[in-house]
């Protein structure tokens, strides 16, 4: 197979607007690598691409999955590598994009075979970090330290991950991805550009997104998706994102509006910063410094860098 064009980067980079303009030259199509925009009812706070910014190329993997329903890396990288062969079989080229890095290494060094998922695990571990993290944290130091060297204590998701892992398989993330250096994997061959910006520049992008968020109805979005977990009498795990807890805070009257709008900006920050730090562990293969480019060229050197690879 081909190499696929990839392009990651923190939350805000620009990454949506890149890809589309590369599928209008290349004809292509885009793949998304993204852990919350799969969810289907999240357009808004997930930042999913709207019909006016595809400007008609088509897009696979966004907004398809249930809210109740989390995926796997594993299960997620197998859709992705499925979607580009589809692709690639009707002569057009796959663009990945996104911010997701344990898709993107579930992609280029396979995923181990003890990514499982166990969702009342999940809410038992989720309940116990709300409960005390600490303890969660140094119960991951002791199962596995070398993983928890990457995993920070106010990173939720990745720490009930770890030991959700642990648990349901009696062995530990770094056991397994040593494991799984002696399996055959099925990987994808990509060829990616990092987008990277300075932080002050980024920090106002994502300032200036959240307020569009708003804007666009993203207290709503909120509202009616909590209506439909109420109704249906399933926990949404989505609804644990970036924003929503805010927002949901904020209608249950512990945040003024003021106090959400600044904590979604904070975490939003934060996250990007570890989406960096993950990337810059990664095999990349450019990395686009935006503060020293013109936007408007990073297109056509993007286009000519990757045909020139192939």
């Amino acid at each position: 197979m081909k190499k696929t064009l990839t392009i990651i980067g923190p939350t805000a980079s620009g990454k949506t607007s890149l890809c589309v303009d590369l599928a209008q030259k290349l004809n292509g199509e885009v793949i998304g690598l993204d852990s919350r925009q799969i969810y289907k009812g999240m357009p808004i706070g997930t930042a999913q691409p709207t019909h006016t910014e595809m400007k008609g190329i088509p897009h696979h993997l966004f907004g398809f999955q249930d809210p109740s329903k989390p995926i796997s890396a594993g299960q997620y990288a197998d859709q992705v590598i499925e979607k580009c062969q589809q692709i690639l079989s009707v002569g057009k080229t796959p663009i990945l994009c996104g911010g997701a890095g344990l898709y993107f290494r579930a992609l280029t060094q396979g995923i181990f075979a003890g990514s499982v998922s166990n969702l009342h695990l999940r809410g038992r571990l989720e309940q116990a970090y709300e409960d005390d993290p600490v303890s969660l944290y140094e119960r991951l130091q002791t199962i596995d330290p070398d993983y928890c060297k990457i995993v920070h204590i106010n990173n939720k998701k990745r720490l009930v991950r770890a030991l959700e892992i642990f648990e349901a398989t009696g062995i530990s993330p770094s056991e397994h991805f040593r494991n799984q250096k002696n399996q055959s994997l099925n990987i994808l061959p990509v060829f990616s550009f990092l987008l990277n910006y300075d932080r002050s520049k980024l920090v106002n992008r994502i300032e200036k997104r959240t307020k569009e968020m708003f804007a666009k109805g993203w207290i709503a979005e909120v509202e009616y998706l909590l209506k439909q977990q109420n109704e249906s009498g399933q926990l949404f795990p989505a609804l644990n994102s970036i924003g929503y807890r805010q927002i949901k805070s904020y209608l249950d009257g512990a945040m003024s509006y003021q106090e959400m709008e600044e904590d979604i900006v904070i975490r939003t920050r934060q996250y990007a910063r570890r989406q960096m730090q993950w990337f810059r562990k990664e095999s990349i293969d450019i990395n686009v410094v935006l503060d020293h480019l013109e936007i408007s060229t990073l297109p056509e050197i993007v286009h000519d860098i990757f045909s020139h690879c192939q």
